[in-house]
């Protein structure tokens, strides 16, 4: 089964949280529930992969200013039917920011998230609201390393994990913050 692998991360993921907890049940439940939970076709939500690239002192996240969103974000983006998620997110890392060198931290999941995307029109479609059920990774890069913004962006920058709470108060970015604290604390 080709969910199975992303269900097998789930069981083994270690929530930090009971809302965390409560978002893997959710998200364990989707997959199960829908067998094209991959696609960005499924009009209800689908499975999206993040990155969260910090630098390798685990100081700064890489940050892009999404422009269909129009806020700050992680790296990240929609599955396209491809069931290994740290794959996607890491493919979408490379995509957005440029950085060809961009390694896993871990095999294992850093985040969980749940959020909604509001419904967008454009003049041959409309998307409707959805669910993005986000599946994150951690990520190592080189902070010298040049950046490519793409069409996807309207900025792209290396932020100091004291300064994210100026660019956001989204509590999934904060979450992340305060795990990428505690994981550089065993991280050397």
């Amino acid at each position: 089964m080709h969910r199975q692998s992303l269900l097998n991360l789930l069981a083994a993921y270690t929530p930090a949280s009971e809302y965390e907890s409560h978002v893997c049940g959710v998200i364990a439940h989707f997959v199960r529930e829908y067998h094209d939970c991959f696609k960005r076709e499924l009009l209800v939500g689908h499975i999206t992969g993040s990155a969260w690239v910090v630098n390798g002192a685990m100081d700064k996240t890489l940050l892009t200013h999404h422009r269909k969103l129009n806020k700050w974000l992680q790296l990240g983006g929609h599955c396209d039917g491809d069931h290994d998620v740290q794959r996607v997110a890491l493919r979408e890392a490379v995509e957005e920011s440029g950085i060809y060198d961009i390694v896993p931290h871990s095999s294992d999941i850093f985040d969980l998230d749940i959020h909604e995307i509001p419904e967008r029109r454009t003049e041959s479609a409309v998307e409707p609201k959805h669910f993005h059920y986000d599946v994150r990774f951690l990520f190592i890069a080189d902070e010298t390393s040049p950046l490519t913004i793409t069409a996807e962006s309207k900025d792209l920058r290396w932020v100091a994990l004291d300064e994210v709470q100026t660019l956001t108060q989204e509590e999934s970015m904060l979450r992340m913050v305060e795990k990428t604290r505690k994981a550089s604390r065993h991280h050397f």
